[in-house]
C-alpha cells in the first residue's frame, strides 16, 4: 500500500494507475476505522482496480462547540487496517494541504441540508459538500462509496454530484451494525458501558417502526409517538430529532405508502449518535394468480 500526503503525490500515483488502464474506486473517511469503513474499502476493491482511501478530519464540518479536537484518531491502526483490507493508496493530507492560506471557496447544497442534522449543525453540510467536492476533484475516481448510516450526507453528495455534473458513480452501502444492533460509529468510543447499553434503544426503535408498519400502521404520527415514548423512556438518551420522511427529498410524510426513511439523532453522554432505516409497507395482495 502506498501512502501519500500531498495532492501532487496522489495525482502522480493515480496518473500511473490510469496509464495502466486501471479504474479507481474511492472511499473518503475521517479515520478511526471500524468494520463499516472496511466494508466500503473491500467493496471499492471489488468494483474497481485501484482502491483509494483518504483520511482527513475535516475542520469545516465541525461547529465551534463540537468534537474536532477530541475526535478519535489512530493513524497507525488505520494504516494497518487499510492495508489488510486491500487498499492500494492511502491519502493522509494535512488541513493546510486541503485548505491552504487564503482559501475562500465553498459548496452549499440548498434544501436538503436545512433539515434533520442541518437544523442543529448549521454549516455542517457546507463543510461536507466542500471537502467531498474537493476530494472528488483531486482523486477523480470512477466510483466513490459512502455508508448509508449517514443517509443525509449521502443524499447531499448525490445531489451535488448531479447538480455540478461530476461524472462519478456514487454508491451507498448498508449500515454495518454490532451484533446487538448498535450502528457502528467512530464516536461509539465515547460511550461508557451503561451509555452503550442505553444507546440500543435507537436501533430498537427502528425495528419497532417496521413492526408497526408490518402490523398495518401507516400513520406517521402514530409511529412517531410510539418511538418518541420508547426513546424518551431511556433516561440516558436525549433525543435530538426523530423524523419520518421521503428518502430523497427528506420532506416529512404523513402516511407510509412506499419506502420511507425514519431518521434519528440522539445524544448519549458525550456521543452524538445518528441512525436510520427504510421502513417498507406491506404490499397489498392483489389476488393475481401466478
Amino acid at each position: 500500500m502506498l501512502e501519500v500526503h500531498t495532492i501532487d503525490e496522489l495525482r502522480e500515483a493515480l496518473a500511473a494507475e490510469r496509464m495502466k488502464g486501471r479504474s479507481i474506486g474511492f472511499v473518503p473517511t475521517m479515520g478511526y476505522f471500524h468494520e463499516g469503513h472496511i466494508t466500503l474499502m473491500k467493496e471499492a476493491k471489488k468494483r474497481a482496480d485501484t482502491a483509494v482511501v483518504s483520511i482527513f478530519v475535516n475542520p469545516t464540518q465541525f461547529g465551534p462547540n463540537e468534537d474536532l479536537d477530541k475526535y478519535p484518531r489512530d493513524l497507525d491502526r488505520d494504516r494497518s487496517m487499510a492495508q489488510e483490507a486491500g487498499v492500494d493508496i492511502l491519502f493522509t493530507p494535512s488541513a493546510e494541504e486541503i485548505y491552504p492560506e487564503g482559501y475562500a471557496s465553498y459548496v452549499d447544497v440548498i434544501g436538503i441540508t436545512r433539515v434533520l442534522c442541518g437544523k442543529s449543525r448549521p454549516g455542517h453540510f457546507r463543510g461536507v459538500a466542500t471537502v467531498v467536492t474537493k476530494l472528488l476533484n483531486i482523486v477523480q475516481p470512477n466510483i466513490a462509496l459512502f455508508g448509508e448510516k449517514d443517509w443525509q450526507q449521502l443524499a447531499v453528495i448525490k445531489k451535488l454530484v448531479a447538480d455540478l455534473n461530476i461524472d462519478i458513480e456514487i454508491v451507498g452501502m448498508p449500515t454495518v451494525r454490532e451484533e446487538d444492533g448498535l450502528a457502528m460509529s467512530s464516536r461509539n468510543i465515547y460511550l461508557a458501558p451503561e451509555e452503550r447499553s442505553a444507546a440500543l434503544i435507537i436501533s430498537k426503535s427502528l425495528k419497532l417502526a417496521q413492526n408497526m408498519v408490518d402490523n398495518g400502521e401507516g400513520d406517521a404520527s402514530n409511529i412517531l409517538s410510539a418511538l418518541r415514548g420508547a426513546i424518551e423512556g431511556e433516561g440516558l438518551v436525549e433525543l435530538e430529532y426523530l423524523e419520518i420522511c421521503d428518502p430523497e427529498s427528506l420532506v416529512p410524510v404523513k402516511e407510509i405508502t412506499a419506502d420511507t426513511l425514519i431518521a434519528i439523532a440522539a445524544r448519549v453522554g458525550a456521543a452524538r449518535l445518528i441512525d436510520n432505516a427504510l421502513i417498507r409497507p406491506q404490499l397489498e395482495n392483489t389476488g393475481d394468480l401466478v
